[in-house]
């Protein structure tokens, strides 16, 4: 079935006539990016003429077509939501619940236990679907974007979704971009959506991929030539002929790690390959629409002859040389090619023998990713080998599901000891309970072909070495139970004692009935609840003595003064990412309570001044203790707090719990090198002030006895410098600047605590 045609009718109706008149305004050709951004500056209803005169560092007010969200996020997006007072959702909005299924004894073990454990949070969820009128997709049907990507995507549609890889929906030419809840909380209230206009970098992708390379290592190694701020406020659009060869699901593999990368969405042009996943999906009606305005699906062809001029950067990848590609450890960037990898192994000592392969997770779990896998596999039989490694799978979606059992591919997966799991997240983001070896924190190495794998992601051991790669390098690994093996030219010993070795994995052709599982994917899992709702019949309850759930409250609206006296609660040392500032994992479990959550806050950061985690000193007790005491005992006595990190602060998930839970506990500024797009944006909209240090050295003048004063009273303005006092403890006072990119309407969201206080009063 197709979900909110006539939503997508509507706009497909005027979509080549408003391109036109906007050609015809800025006089110029465009990109595809810029044709779905120049498209949703205006809802459809309106008809007044809006300007075009911006420049690049502008914030702009965007309406997108429609809402997702994850179980974990879209708890505190609801509670956020509730705050405004509205009685449904204006725009299209979707619930999927993958975050809280655990990845322990197997799919049908897990799925019955996360049921039960997380039954309080599933009824919330569906209530609250019910009352505001969201699609619900019950637990087990899969994993957010492949959900999206199979039945909610569509070609030049934009989208925002509360999980940082909702841009894996620009494998089918869509533009997705990663926000925090208060984000989709307004955009749902039918409030835009604000957004700093993004800088584009053209990808041009040249050749064919071929043999061992599969989409993934198009990503890998785009991950390593431009690092993970490469492209911070920016989209990246692919272009070139070596796009047409790469299936929809392998562009939104692409699209999906952009976000390793910092970009704000990624985009690939529609084709043919689009057109067949369409019709896979049983959305021929779509198709339809699009063969008649093709051109509105990609970027004028000026710009492709001469894209240097219409990028704001262009990069080059040929795809007929390239290797596949390892990325990490500890980070997504570190990329190295598999010729390599005995090489870079022995010199940074990384440990060798790998312990457990996984594929799956959002990032590779669709049908032809599996496949890949498949065709190790049955190579491996044949060739009488066995896994030496432990080997776990997670399809994308109960669709994914179906297909792999219709075949009997989760069988063949079992014949050789993988477990398969639900269709969830599971061990992506920590939902994974790994056997007793590793209990002891041991250094130890994992592969997988998930898009993160920052120190104790996955299993929470910080000495887990984990490296990404693609499905089928994971598989052929595993049975060689070394992350240095390389199956384009290594042999194995097989159970003969014979020496073998892998051929280049081919595709496979097996098909399967759409309309023989939609009707069971649609009966077990998924509520199609905006028909249903009746929201005056409805009443969300939430018990007072529930460590799940917690009504918010509105944070206290700024009190028109500077901020003196602030007190230093952690000066954080190297990466910090949205695992260090609130972890996942075995906390998910408290994302609908604010309270019981920032009990995390920033645990897994490590301390500059003692290298230590989570182990601060109170400068009144003179005592040192863990992060969340001593930010409660700051916020008994009324004192506000500062957070000092480096570059990329915030870097990874969008959770929105890594801005509220400091919020919460006090702290009033964040003071850093540079910020991750979605983290800063999230500390402005729970009225913290985030900043940057005017000279970067600046942070090695901050000893943790100092108290700061932040002069905002009347100096708060867009483009205006901060000054700081940095009062030592020998009375010494080091006087700094600190930039910050608030505009008009941001510097509002602050002086009334929050965005959802502005919109709520002001609006």
């Amino acid at each position: 079935m197709v979900f909110d045609f006539k939503m997508i009718r509507n706009f497909y109706s005027e979509l080549k006539y408003k391109i036109d008149k906007i050609r015809s305004i800025i006089n110029r050709p465009m990109t595809f990016s810029e044709k779905i951004l120049y498209t949703h500056l205006t809802k459809q209803k309106e008809k007044s003429n809006i300007s075009f005169s911006f420049n690049k560092n502008s914030y702009i007010n965007f309406y997108p077509d429609r809402v997702a969200m994850q179980d974990a996020t879209a708890q505190m997006t609801l509670l956020q939501f509730m705050q405004t007072n509205k009685v449904k959702t204006e725009i299209p909005t979707t619930i999927h619940c993958d975050h809280l299924i655990y990845a322990n004894e197997g799919a049908s073990i897990d799925l019955k236990n996360s049921l039960k454990i997380n039954k309080e949070i599933y009824d919330f969820l569906k209530i609250a679907s019910y009352k505001y009128g969201i699609d619900f997709w019950e637990p087990g049907s899969g994993i957010i974007h492949q959900i999206v990507l199979e039945n909610y995507a569509f070609p030049g549609g934009m989208m925002i979704g509360t999980d940082s890889h909702t841009p894996n929906a620009g494998g089918l030419g869509m533009l997705a971009i990663g926000v925090g809840g208060s984000d989709a909380a307004e955009v749902m209230s039918g409030y835009s959506f604000e957004l700093k206009f993004p800088k584009l970098i053209g990808v041009l992708l040249e050749g064919k991929i071929s043999g061992w390379v599969s989409p993934k290592d198009i990503i890998l190694k785009l991950s390593g030539m431009i690092g993970v701020m490469g492209a911070s406020n920016s989209i990246i659009e692919y272009f070139g002929d070596g796009t047409k060869n790469i299936p929809c699901t392998g562009k939104a593999t692409i699209c999906n790690m952009g976000a390793e990368l910092g970009a704000s969405s990624s985009l690939f042009p529609y084709d043919y390959c689009m057109k067949e996943y369409l019709l896979f999906n049983n959305r021929k009606e779509i198709v339809s629409i699009i063969d008649g305005i093709k051109d509105c699906f990609q970027s004028d062809i000026e710009v492709y002859n001469n894209p240097y001029h219409y990028y704001d950067k262009v990069i080059k990848i040929d795809l007929s040389t390239l290797e596949p590609h390892i990325n990490g450890p500890f980070t997504p960037d570190k990329s190295t090619s598999i010729s390599n990898m005995k090489k870079e192994a022995k010199i940074n000592n990384w440990p060798t023998n790998l312990e457990v392969g996984l594929i799956g997770s959002c990032t590779n779990s669709s049908c032809e990713d599996l496949l890949k896998s498949v065709n190790i596999i049955k190579q491996a039989i044949n060739k009488k080998l066995k896994i030496k490694s432990e080997y776990l799978i997670t399809p994308g979606s109960n669709k994914v599901y179906y297909f792999l059992k219709k075949n009997g591919y989760l069988d063949l997966f079992k014949k050789i000891g993988a477990k398969v799991f639900a269709n969830a997240c599971g061990p992506c983001i920590g939902q994974w309970k790994r056997t007793n070896k590793n209990n002891n924190n041991k250094k130890n190495t994992i592969i997988h072909s998930f898009n993160r794998n920052f120190s104790s992601r996955n299993d929470g051991n910080p000495n887990t070495h984990a490296f990404i790669a693609s499905p089928e390098i994971v598989t052929a690994m595993v049975f060689s139970g070394n992350i240095d093996f390389n199956p384009i030219t290594d042999n194995i010993k097989n159970e003969l004692g014979e020496y073998v070795k892998f051929e280049e994995p081919k595709k496979n052709k097996d098909i399967f009935n759409e309309k023989e599982i939609s009707n069971d994917v649609k009966k077990s899992f998924y509520k199609h609840t905006s028909k249903n709702s009746k929201p005056y019949n409805i009443s969300i309850i939430i018990k007072n003595n529930s460590d799940r759930l917690q009504f918010l409250s509105p944070f206290s609206s700024w009190n028109g003064k500077n901020l003196l006296n602030i007190r230093l609660l952690i000066k954080v040392k190297g990466k910090c990412t949205t695992d260090h500032i609130s972890m996942a994992g075995p906390w998910l479990k408290y994302r609908g309570h604010l309270e019981n959550i920032s009990e995390n806050l920033l645990i897994k950061a490590i301390n500059y001044f003692n290298n230590k985690e989570n182990k601060i000193k109170n400068v009144f007790t003179d005592k040192y203790g863990t992060v969340p005491n001593i930010a409660k005992f700051y916020k008994s006595k009324n004192i506000f707090t500062l957070i000092v990190g480096e570059d990329n602060y915030g870097e990874g998930s969008s959770r929105e719990h890594a801005a509220m839970e400091p919020r919460f506990l006090g702290v009033r500024v964040v003071l850093v090198k540079s910020f991750s797009r979605i983290h800063e944006t999230n500390l402005k909209k729970q009225g913290i002030l985030a900043l940057t240090f005017s000279n970067p050295h600046d942070y090695y003048k901050i000893d943790e006895n100092d108290i700061f004063n932040f002069y905002i009273k009347d100096n708060f303005f867009p483009g205006k410098n901060i000054k700081i006092d940095i009062i030592h403890s020998d009375k010494k006072i080091d006087k700094i600047l600190a930039k910050h990119s608030y505009n008009k309407k941001q510097i509002q969201w602050f002086k009334y605590g929050s965005s959802l206080n502005f919109i709520r009063n002001c609006i």
